[in-house]
């Protein structure tokens, strides 16, 4: 008998079909309409829930339509089973594949989702059968707990955890032990020891690492060797998740790969090397890949950064850029020539709202030129160059031959010394509007960066149009947020200098499946913009104080960034403690 006392059957299309008919779920004409059709191979290898599902039949209960949720659901309560998801970053692979073959895991449709000293969780496909129970428990030594999930899940990660396993098993054992570089050496004679990069074994654990973090959103991938493993994690939403804990070697021989794969010198290892990748998915998209190498105590550090091509298709509404603030920003965008600069520290997301804007005016009449270190996405509207240190070609040198190529929009992808602002304020007074970023914590900030570096304050004066500040702030995943009142006193920690009313409501986060838990569900921006008035540049000089210019800036109309997080809050986009954690004081930068 089941956990609910229910008789021991086989689930199959017929009896299911049967059983929500019973259940009121769906009519007679739905169910012996699906029972009658015939099916293709890969339908028929389909569980009966998944392909009852893709059928897209509307609950007669609810009027809407019956996702595999809900019929999971419905078959675990039936079955008096507790429904769980699988979240794959929560999962640990190598314990959860040894406790079963995957033989043994297929012949079930069963898969351990979770292991501990004294149980065994295994989420189920045959909710009604457990004859297999008392083997499991024999071999592990543990009692085995039962829970159901959705059968399309259970198929799809026994593949992926059984595959990875056996190719990271495969890779340990063709690496033999581990050997730590730089920090300390270990010569052993008699053996080679070299991982085979390009092994299959390899190349499975590669093809699933960047697969697992395109539909996970990673934004960023973190390979950090350490003594005897190496740590993977995944940046999701600007927050870090541990994901994978590999063999050394086998962490050696995946940089390996990867920098194959990038065009990188695979022997050189004492020193940073960048390069990108370019992938197809299975759905035809593309998406490219940043990739930078860094030696570390115990091995090359590698972190890529995924460039999703979707981001230069996103409206400004999108991007969180709305209301007075877009005004402002197109305003300056619209001039002929000038500076407009973007500061934010690094994945503040000055790099979409630069090529969102560029492509807006990149027509058929305009030449945009742009030099970058490295191209972050390549967009056949722009002429795209990247910088070449090692040949001369740096910022201020490609600045210098852009000016020769009849541009009417110049992108600098960061200024970063007084040669490259020199060369972008000659462009701008000679016609050419220039966009680019600095790394300042607020809009104000880059005016003081500018004068640190060297420029004078007359030129100043005379090119740059404006500078926009800028945060990225996790939005609240609108599946499960919930209303809650607003504490006074972090609201006023919020919009401090500002005085704005104190909202009626606001959302705090919650979690479910759709955000994995954590409440939010992508990112938008926060925004402060400075258009540098003539009463601004009034106060530009050898020694200008930037408190005063903030003042007068914000008396302008200047929002901050915390004042912009507070808009996005009232609008229950986001929480009071998401900006609080992103955005600077107000006194940051004095």
């Amino acid at each position: 008998m089941s956990e609910a006392g229910v008789a021991p059957r086989l689930v199959n299309l017929r009896n299911l079909l049967d059983d929500l008919i019973d259940a009121g779920r769906i009519n007679n004409a739905d169910g012996n309409l699906i029972a009658g059709q015939s099916r293709s191979r890969e339908q028929v290898a389909m569980h009966p829930l998944t392909y009852i599902a893709s059928q897209r039949l509307n609950d007669r209960c609810t009027g809407q339509v019956l996702h595999e949720q809900e019929l999971a659901e419905w078959l675990a309560q039936q079955a008096g089973l507790p429904l769980v998801h699988i979240d794959p970053l929560k999962i640990r692979v190598a314990a959860v594949t040894e406790i079963m073959s995957y033989a043994f895991a297929r012949r079930h449709g069963i898969l351990c989702v979770d292991i501990n000293a004294e149980e065994v969780v295994v989420a189920c496909m045959q909710p009604f059968i457990s004859d297999w129970v008392p083997q499991l428990e024999h071999v592990s030594r543990r009692k085995v707990r039962r829970v159901f999930a959705l059968p399309s899940d259970v198929q799809r990660y026994t593949v992926e955890f059984y595959t990875l396993s056996k190719s990271i098993s495969g890779a340990t054992g063709l690496a033999g032990p581990s050997r730590v570089t730089n920090f300390e050496q270990l010569l052993e004679l008699g053996t080679l020891k070299d991982p085979e990069a390009n092994d299959q074994h390899i190349v499975n654990i590669v093809d699933w690492l960047l697969q697992y973090a395109f539909d996970q959103r990673a934004s960023d991938i973190h390979i950090e060797p350490r003594r005897e493993v190496g740590r993977l994690r995944f940046r999701i939403d600007g927050v870090l998740h541990q994901v994978y804990e590999l063999p050394a070697a086998v962490t050696n021989a995946v940089t390996s790969r990867l920098k194959i794969l990038g065009r990188m010198n695979v022997a050189e290892k004492r020193k940073p090397q960048d390069g990108r990748i370019k992938t197809r998915r299975q759905d035809d998209s593309e998406v490219e890949l940043r990739l930078s190498t860094l030696p570390t105590a115990f091995g090359e550090k590698l972190v890529m950064r995924i460039f999703d091509p979707d981001v230069l298709l996103r409206s400004f509404t999108e991007l969180g850029l709305t209301g007075d603030d877009y005004q402002r920003w197109q305003t300056m965008m619209s001039r002929p020539h000038g500076i407009v600069l973007v500061t934010g520290p690094t994945g503040s997301g000055k790099t979409t709202t630069l090529y969102s804007s560029l492509k807006s005016l990149a027509t058929s009449e305009v030449n945009v030129s742009t030099i970058e270190d490295p191209i972050e996405m390549v967009e056949e509207s722009f002429n795209q160059t990247q910088v070449q240190a090692n040949i001369g070609l740096d910022f201020a040198a490609g600045l210098r031959t852009l000016m020769r190529q009849d541009p009417d929009i110049i992108m600098v992808g960061e200024i970063r010394d007084l040669e490259t602002a020199q060369m972008a304020v000659q462009a701008a007074l000679t016609g050419h509007l220039v966009i680019s970023t600095l790394h300042t914590n607020d809009a104000a900030s880059g005016v003081t960066r500018l004068l640190d570096l060297g420029v004078p304050s007359y030129l100043i004066r005379s090119t740059v149009l404006g500078i926009m500040a800028q945060r990225l702030v996790r939005t609240l995943c609108p599946h499960c947020k919930e209303p809650a009142s607003c504490d006074h006193d972090a609201w006023q920690a919020l919009i401090a200098p500002w005085k704005v009313a104190l909202p009626k409501q606001v959302y705090v986060p919650a979690g479910c499946l759709e955000c994995r838990n954590t409440g939010y569900l992508g990112r938008q921006g926060i925004y402060e913009i400075m258009p540098l008035s003539e009463s601004l540049q009034g106060l530009l000089g050898d020694h200008c104080d930037l408190l005063e210019m903030r003042k007068l800036a914000m008396r302008e109309g200047m929002r901050t960034l915390r004042l912009s997080g507070a808009h996005k809050v009232a609008q229950g986009l986001t929480s009071i403690d998401e900006v609080l954690r992103v955005a600077p004081p107000p006194d940051a930068s004095f």
